[in-house]
């Protein structure tokens, strides 16, 4: 876990990480203030320690004075250096138009700023709102990402057309780099859709192209395909890469695999809202087309043991008459016929991966639970197989208060392809404030909460009846702090 804390328990902004060696590099904004893009670096891609910081805003008077905005870092292998292309704003100008610049680095470590030929770059008007061509009064030309193709590199940017609605302008801008220098091309995407569509990034699996974008109006990641670089790009009828919350999401090679890092913000207000760094997810293409998100594989570097899970260890909770746990052959089943009982196992680590074969036998309302406290507060996962819906919910109470004094709030919602004998395998990961739920293999809840750090995990049914195969509990070593 990573928050890059400081007088404020978060300070990450927009993300950005490559791999060099064995070494994840980190780089990332610094809110509110946005005056340096910070580096940090991590051996396995989850516990990460701060560095020597990259770049600063410019002397007073220069084009980037005011504030450094989104990066991409990436090695380019003719100049045998490293590349960051950033987003900067100036003062004189209130920070309201956006410039495109560019620092190098032969390690990662030490940078400087080169900006070559026609950098910074400012659009004039040609293809996207420029100076004296937005109604807003400010530009969007932003959150660079270079892409190499056919021998040729872009710069993938966050920019707005000129014409049509003001609130759909959004589009990826594209800049070519030519030997005359960087050249402004038509949008290499305009779904006229969107204000603007954030730190665009591009990955090519298996020969198809998907381009993936950050939407600020429901603040989440979404993704759209091509079977050539430059489009059309087109949506499938769910488009969504990550459950809401997860946000400005970047693709990055790790070996054979590709990784997704995002931040994470508590809330709906991208500026204001809890920030942290979450494991990265795996990138994969299914036999349709669509991309699903898979758990990180290096979390069993982290597994330190394994706890028994037997029906002798849960014990129900409310004392409800109707409910009950027994042993059903190989499987464990639990029944609820009338009203809510818990039945849970005491827990002396905090992180741990629970992987279990569910079964739900009568749906009523049913799910997983864990982070409880004696006062029965804590995390509830509703788990609909019929609908092929998870939601987990902080619940419990607030004793201070003396009205309305119960806490019942959704953090997240994942959807799932049902399945007709209701059978699916579910694995939960709990480490420090990190959670994460995956539902045959893919990550369908990736959320940071930690109001509830209760020892308890187990089973909630409400008029339902489940089983429970083959269920492991493995304990894993807790979350290094933000290191300096």
């Amino acid at each position: 876990m990573y928050t890059s804390r400081g007088f404020r328990e978060w300070e990450i902004g927009d993300i950005d990480v490559i791999r060099r060696g064995r070494t994840f590099h980190l780089f990332h904004l610094v809110l509110p203030n946005h005056d340096y893009i910070a580096h940090a670096v991590s051996q396995d891609g989850l516990n990460w320690t701060r560095t020597r910081n990259a770049i600063f805003t410019g002397e007073p008077g220069t084009w980037d004075d005011d504030m450094l905005w989104t990066m991409h870092v990436s090695h380019n292998p003719q100049r045998k250096l490293y590349e960051m292309f950033y987003t900067g704003l100036h003062r004189a100008e209130n920070g309201y138009f956006q410039r495109i610049g560019r620092a190098v680095s032969r390690d990662l470590v030490a940078w400087r700023k080169e900006n070559e030929k026609n950098l910074p770059l400012l659009p004039t008007g040609s293809h996207y709102e420029g100076p004296g061509y937005s109604e807003r009064g400010w530009v969007s030309f932003r959150d660079p990402f270079l892409w190499r193709s056919g021998g040729q590199e872009w710069l993938l940017l966050c920019a707005r057309v000129i014409g049509g609605p003001v609130s759909r302008r959004g589009c990826v801008g594209l800049v070519r780099r030519a030997e005359e220098g960087y050249v402004i091309e038509p949008p290499l995407f305009y779904p006229r859709m969107y204000d603007d569509i954030e730190c665009p990034c591009l990955v090519e699996l298996e020969g198809t192209y998907y381009l993936i974008g950050s939407i600020r109006e429901d603040v989440e990641v979404h993704y759209w395909w091509s079977e050539t670089f430059q489009g059309e790009y087109q949506a499938f009828n769910n488009n969504v890469l990550l459950p809401k919350g997860n946000y400005a999401a970047r693709a990055m090679l790790d070996g054979d695999r590709t990784l997704i890092f995002t931040f994470y913000i508590d809330g709906l207000n991208v500026e204001t809202g809890a920030r942290s760094l979450p494991p990265p997810k795996e990138l994969r293409k299914r036999g349709d087309g669509r991309l699903e998100l898979v758990s990180y594989q290096r979390w069993a570097e982290k597994i330190r043991g394994a706890v028994p899970f037997l029906k002798d260890n849960f014990k129900p909770c409310l004392e409800n008459p109707t409910a009950g746990c027994d042993q059903d052959g190989e499987r464990i089943r639990f029944a609820c016929r009338s009203g809510f009982e818990l039945f849970t196992v005491p827990m002396a680590e905090g992180s741990w991966i629970w992987e279990m074969e569910w079964q739900t036998l009568r749906q009523g309302d049913c799910g997983l639970v864990f982070g409880l406290d004696d006062l029965l507060n804590g995390y509830f996962i509703s788990l609909d197989t019929e609908r092929g819906k998870a939601q987990i919910r902080a619940w419990g109470n607030r004793l201070e208060r003396v009205f309305q004094n119960y806490i019942y709030e959704s953090l997240q919602v994942g959807e799932f392809t049902p399945i007709a004998d209701r059978r699916y395998s579910l694995k939960l990961i709990r480490w420090g404030g990190y959670i994460e739920l995956s539902v045959n293999g893919v990550v369908r809840l990736s959320l940071v909460d930690t109001r509830f750090s209760g020892r308890s995990l187990g089973i909630y049914l409400e008029s339902a009846e489940i089983t429970l195969g083959t269920p492991s509990l493995r304990t894993m070593e807790a979350p290094g702090q933000d290191q300096a």
